[in-house]
């Protein structure tokens, strides 16, 4: 039986100073399918709410807002399937050109919906319910392999895996930062009708289908360049599923004490990172809605738009992200790197001091006054984007370094979607929390949020030495 280690015994793909040229293969494959993901994702409450004059579905808020909270959630959950076929059956490299081939179709599927075609379910036409569906089944596929084999260019002890790590991440919020203004000139300016009312330029009707177009394109870019230099620059990486790759000779796997353990820390750490995700997706909604009626957007006599500002977390991602980088790898050297819970229950930390600063807002008010014309800073909310970034550079790369480091090689890819799980719960508990603001107002529920997740990160920093134990060797 083959030591139950993260990487295959093969000839190591990096060298020992700088890193793979293969990463950055998966840094732009990355790139582009997170451009597809959240160029959709951005439009998709405008698309499913406008009326059908306007390039709508018309469906009512209410059945668009649970219609998108499912379809965000699930596209976290499909991961754990896709990651296990993977290990078991087909390799990272084959469920990648599955998943990515899907998501393309799905995306040109939503093109092809045309506003007015009947309804088959929740309002929906039937291809954009095929849309919806092939986004969730291929990103399953995508998703945990494509992280899997970020770590698999690093034997055990590298200290440059968490760096590599948050480069990749750096290529996620790329794509995430350019998808919005992208896909969303395409479908709200370029491709659509404009008249002027009173003097006012309004859009009359929105060129959506144009916007999951640009989407699909990505999507395809990233393929091509993927399946293009994979050959060379990963050699046999990711190609044979695990059940292939031991030796067939060997007895049956029976998991150790030290691998048992191991998995069990993914678990217990998961379980902290719901707390994480639940704050930091307010994003999209609570503080969404508080910064388009309460917050000052007005910038030397320029509104900015609110949709924007859901551009400020990508771009401090790739801002910030090179500079947490070389701080882990420079820890890393001088033996003095934070151990993994360390730093995820930092994340956590830095994320609830964040919605302090929300709290600040609410306060510069005089309280939950419902007056729209009183306006807090923009300060304060960028201040919370910052933090929030901050403490995401600390978690959710980490993470996925993490679960290439503690996984068994048999179970990498399935347990990279169990880490996926953490955002499919905090998808669908946010939309709860948010839609307490109303009933018990915002400085109570961003008060709570920040109390919560500040707790939950000293608790999970508390333990982090029985959790370092449990990793055997493999926590920093």
């Amino acid at each position: 039986m083959q030591s139950a280690s993260v990487v295959p015994e093969q000839p190591p793909v990096a060298a020992q100073q700088g890193h793979p040229k293969a990463l950055y293969l998966l840094f732009f494959t990355e790139l582009w399918e997170r451009f597809s993901y959240y160029g959709m994702r951005g439009l998709l409450t405008l698309y499913l709410t406008k009326t059908i004059l306007a390039g709508g579905l018309e469906v009512p808020a209410a059945t668009a807002t649970l219609i998108y909270g499912y379809f965000t959630g699930f596209v976290y959950f499909t991961p754990i399937i896709g990651g296990w076929i993977a290990d078991r059956f087909i390799g990272q490299r084959r469920a990648i050109l599955i998943g990515g081939t899907l998501m393309a179709l799905g995306q040109f599927s939503l093109f092809s919906t045309t506003p007015g075609s009947p309804a088959v379910a929740f309002g929906l036409p039937l291809t954009t319910c095929l849309g919806l569906l092939l986004l969730i089944i291929g990103n399953g596929f995508f998703k945990p392999n494509i992280s899997t084999l970020v770590g698999q260019l690093y034997e055990q002890g590298d200290p440059r895996r968490d760096s590599a790590f948050t480069i990749f991440y750096m290529g996620i919020n790329i794509g995430a930062f350019l998808a919005p203004l992208v896909c969303g000139y395409f479908a709200e300016d370029l491709f659509a009708t404009k008249t002027v009312v009173d003097g006012v330029e309004q859009v009359s009707n929105y060129g959506f289908r144009y916007g999951f177009l640009a989407a699909g394109l990505g999507m395809v870019l990233g393929q091509i360049i993927f399946n293009l230099f994979a050959p060379r620059l990963l050699g046999p990486i990711g190609l044979a599923p695990v059940k292939v790759v031991k030796d067939k000779n060997a007895p049956k796997e029976t998991l150790s004490k030290e691998e048992t353990d191991r998995m069990a820390v993914i678990f217990i750490i998961t379980l902290f990172v719901v707390f994480f995700w639940a704050g930091f997706e307010q994003a999209g909604s609570s503080l969404t809605l508080y910064t388009d009626s309460y917050i000052d957007r007005e910038v030397f006599g320029y509104l900015i738009p609110t949709s924007w500002f859901q551009s400020v977390n990508p771009l401090f991602i790739v801002a910030l992200a090179p500079i947490v980088a070389s701080i882990w790898l420079s820890l890393g050297r001088k033996g003095k790197d934070l151990s993994i819970p360390v730093k995820m229950g930092l994340g956590m930390v830095l994320l609830g001091m964040g919605f302090l600063f929300m709290v600040g807002a609410v306060m510069e008010r005089g309280g939950d006054v419902s007056d729209t014309t009183v306006k807090a800073s923009i300060l304060w909310l960028l201040a919370t984007y910052f933090f929030h970034t901050i403490g995401e550079l600390c978690l959710s790369p980490i993470g996925l370094s993490m679960v290439t480091r503690l996984a068994p090689i048999s179970y990498t890819s399935a347990l990279m979607g169990v880490w996926f799980l953490a955002p499919f719960v905090a998808q669908i508990a946010g939309g709860y929390i948010a839609a307490y603001v109303e009933e018990l107002g915002a400085l109570k529920v961003f008060g709570l949020i920040a109390g919560f997740v500040i707790l939950a990160g000293l608790i999970l920093i508390a333990i982090a030495k029985k959790l370092f134990h449990m990793m055997h060797g493999r926590g920093n």
